[in-house]
């Protein structure tokens, strides 16, 4: 909990002379969350708390989510601080990559990892899962349309793009087509931009682009330490072994809280039982200064019988969500 990491957050202040936030998006499995605008006040209440400093240091571990807010956290850091640097203690992906190009030094474990900054499109037209929750969506991959496209004119020539595209616009709204096409400059634009503002080579900036947003294959690729400082040529920092331990210990109790590695699975909230109840936290947004804000879901699951067919019954467990939103802690 926030009140035992508070001794954690002092010393990573003391050993990086710099202020302390944190945001950690949960990647548990079946209660996701992402990197979304929604938090951008959140940010200010923590930054005006800790006010106009030399540097700030931020704790970022996250799957990734929107673009446009790691850009606008990004920037609204940046107005508060000469100097931002990113502490990445495991994962730091999409988004979350995309964040860490406006830093001007990432501190990261030998564990760490960065990710493609190859987006993707999520919206309510976006195609269904199939035999999935009537809201569960799948996410469009930006690059993965536009290799599609590619790999038909290379196979089939250029007159069969247009077919091959009517086939695909029939699978995937083409509202949802056209925000993916929107987004793939966009990523590159967001992403240079980022980088200018602490590199000046044009080569080295393109080659970290070209990397991120195409060459790497796969939204899956993971970059650690070393290929990120020196094959793309970020600004990468090793912390030394003291340093290391402290930020091992945090992210461990944050891990913890969230459950990170204990997939969400109703029946073991029931317990044997019909009924049981269940308050989940699942991202945090935290600093010494501003206290710790926490992502949580609370309900009720219910095992009930329900009628598949005339005469035969079966278990079914229903989700009665109460409350889903942030909460404000303070040690």
């Amino acid at each position: 909990m926030y009140r035992d990491r508070v001794a954690l957050y002092e010393e990573i202040e003391q050993s990086r002379g710099s202020k302390v936030l944190a945001y950690i998006t949960g990647d548990r499995r079946g209660m996701e969350t992402m990197m979304a605008s929604e938090v951008v006040d959140f940010f200010v209440h923590h930054l005006d708390h800790i006010g106009v400093v030399n540097k700030i240091s931020i704790i970022l571990y996250t799957s990734g989510g929107e673009t446009l807010s790691a850009w606008s956290l990004v920037n609204l850091l940046q107005m508060f601080c000469d100097e931002l640097e990113v502490i990445i203690p495991s994962k730091c992906r999409s988004a979350g990559t995309l964040f860490c190009l406006g830093a001007d030094k990432l501190l990261m474990t030998k564990q760490a990892t960065l990710g493609p900054i190859d987006p993707s499109v999520n919206t309510p037209l976006n195609p269904q899962y199939a035999g999935g929750q009537p809201m569960a969506r799948v996410p469009v991959s930006v690059e993965d349309v536009n290799a599609f496209l590619n790999q038909a004119r290379e196979l089939l020539g250029k007159d069969a793009v247009a077919q091959m595209f009517d086939r695909l616009a029939q699978n995937v709204h083409p509202l949802v087509l056209g925000e993916a096409f929107r987004a793939r400059p966009q990523t590159r634009m967001l992403g240079r931009r980022l980088l200018s503002k602490h590199m000046q080579d044009e080569e080295t900036i393109n080659k970290i682009l070209d990397f991120l947003c195409t060459e790497s294959g796969s939204h899956d690729y993971t970059i650690n330490r070393r290929e990120a400082r020196t094959e793309l040529g970020l600004p990468v920092e090793t912390p030394s072994w003291e340093l290391y331990w402290l930020i091992k210990r945090l992210y461990d109790d944050i891990s913890a809280e969230l459950e990170l590695t204990t997939p969400y699975e109703p029946r073991l909230i029931l317990q044997g039982q019909n009924r049981g109840d269940y308050t989940l936290h699942r991202a945090i947004i935290e600093s010494l200064d501003g206290g710790s804000h926490v992502f949580v879901s609370e309900g009720t699951i219910l095992m009930q019988q329900v009628e598949i067919q005339p005469g035969v019954w079966s278990d079914a467990i229903a989700d009665q969500r109460e409350f889903e939103g942030w909460r404000y802690y303070n040690a």
